[in-house]
């Protein structure tokens, strides 16, 4: 334990209405914790200290200050990321859902009503989207591997734009059921797709009959459709980035049960308890989701770069 240190932090449990409460954590460095897992584990190791229970499901760690966070996250540093209000406005990363159709968790993040929606508070959200670019740059800079997931007609064309200027893996068609929580199983599709790529880049199809090369291409054209976007994923990610916490409910479960990290673009109708980094804004908006995953790319290429 060369690398453990204690500090005091304040943590919250906001799925089960819990008040906050100053606790001491003996927490490894970050090259020691690296999932949700393994911080629930040791904070069910050390509920006893604070003579409380932990949920074992999920829980959230809040900065009291910056270099607090910044112990959490290990060694690193802030950067300027150049997220102003103004663009914000003009993204509409404001504008929620309608007053009867919001999540009432979503609360602290909701700053007006106005003409029956809610207005969701730009403040928050750029200092979530502060620490999201932080947390990318810094997994970017030590080769982490990461996933974008967005279904929706109107994200998926800025997920595969994003994803492809970053060098990521994506889903912008139906996620796969089990495709990572069963990835042995598409481990076997991803092999079996890339065979029938090599087959007709080769001209292999063409020597075929033409009912069995017809069906291999429908094959293909299946796989390409759903399976394109992780063609080269050779792992399960490091860090998953969700557009729509509602469409992608399956998505975000299957991580939650692996223990991926998970950064989650929030409107008024989520639930920001599901996600480890909730980013709330505007999730129906092409301009409001194409602004958020332009500063998230732009994080990842310069930590790759670095």
């Amino acid at each position: 334990m060369d690398f453990a240190f204690s500090f005091n932090e304040t943590f919250t449990v906001p799925a089960f209405g819990c008040s906050k409460n100053n606790v001491m954590w003996s927490i490894f460095f970050i090259t020691k914790i690296t999932n949700r897992k393994e911080l629930i584990a040791w904070a069910v190791y050390h509920r006893s200290i604070s003579g409380r229970k932990v949920p074992s499901e999920q829980f959230w760690i809040s900065s009291g200050t910056s270099s607090k966070k910044e112990e959490v996250w290990g060694a690193m540093t802030r950067k300027y990321w150049n997220i102003h209000l103004e663009e914000m406005m003009e993204a509409r990363v404001h504008l929620g859902h309608g007053i009867r159709k919001w999540n009432p968790r979503m609360a602290p993040y909701i700053s007006a009503k106005r003409k029956g929606i809610h207005i969701i508070n730009l403040t928050r959200t750029a200092r979530f989207l502060s620490e999201a670019c932080d947390l990318v740059f810094y997994a970017a800079s030590r080769g982490k591997q990461f996933l974008i997931v967005g279904t929706k007609k109107k994200a998926a064309g800025s997920v595969a734009s994003a994803a492809i200027r970053a060098r990521c893996h994506y889903v912008n068609k139906k996620w796969p059921g089990g495709m990572s929580t069963n990835w042995s199983t598409t481990e076997t599709r991803l092999h079996k797709f890339r065979d029938l790529r090599a087959a007709q880049k080769t001209g292999r199809l063409n020597h075929l009959p033409k009912r069995d090369a017809a069906m291999l291409k429908r094959q293909l054209s299946h796989l390409q459709k759903y399976l394109g976007g992780i063609k080269y994923m050779t792992g399960l990610p490091d860090i998953v980035i969700v557009v729509d916490q509602q469409g992608e409910y399956t998505a975000l479960r299957e991580c939650i049960t692996l223990g991926i990290p998970t950064i989650c673009l929030i409107d008024t109708n989520c639930d920001p308890d599901l996600a480890d980094l909730p980013i709330p804004a505007n999730d129906d908006a092409r301009a409001s989701i194409r602004f958020i995953l332009t500063k998230l790319v732009s994080a990842i290429c310069e930590g790759r770069s670095s």
